[in-house]
């Protein structure tokens, strides 16, 4: 039966925040509200302590995230569109890689525990340029081939998840 399970279907559905990231390709503008979300959404635990580190950063959150997308939206390279919020504002690479996964869900995975799991690599806080695109290649190579690379996370995430949960009820 674990075969034909989707488990794309375990992952909490993002359809909106995509259409944040769409508007965002169109437009380069990100609302602080939608922003917010995709906080919530990577990390509803760590929200308001990105949203006032941020607002301490540029005196409002809005006036951050006002930046941020124009820094990202201006840089047509991914490694720097990662450096801009690694370096530039502070986020922890898997933060910063939900971000872009939003924004660019074509060209960015999420740096996640359970996808690492996945794919048989050690979860560390930071990895260099070098090592996400391994890790990217490895979420490239270990999920069904004809998936798009946000459907690749939502796969292996759900597959993570449902394998702890039999785990769980085999306890």
């Amino acid at each position: 039966m674990a075969d034909e399970i989707d488990y794309r279907d375990f992952y909490d559905d993002e359809k909106y925040l995509l259409g944040v990231g769409d508007r965002f390709r169109q437009n380069g503008k990100i609302d602080a509200a939608d922003f917010y979300m995709i906080l919530v959404w990577k990390a509803n635990r760590a929200k308001n302590y990105h949203r006032n580190r941020l607002k301490d950063k540029a005196g409002t959150f809005q006036a951050a995230v006002s930046t941020i997308a124009s820094q990202l939206f201006s840089s047509t390279n991914e490694k720097q569109q990662l450096e801009i919020l690694l370096e530039k504002w502070g986020f922890a690479l898997p933060t910063a890689s939900a971000i872009l996964t939003i924004l660019y869900p074509t060209h960015f995975t999420i740096y996640d525990y359970r996808v690492c799991k996945e794919v048989g690599r050690t979860y560390k806080n930071w990895l260099g340029w070098d090592e996400y695109e391994q890790f990217k290649e490895a979420v490239i190579n270990n999920a069904p081939k004809n998936y798009s690379l946000r459907d690749k996370d939502r796969f292996l995430i759900g597959r993570s998840t449902r394998r702890d949960i039999e785990r769980d009820c085999a306890a």
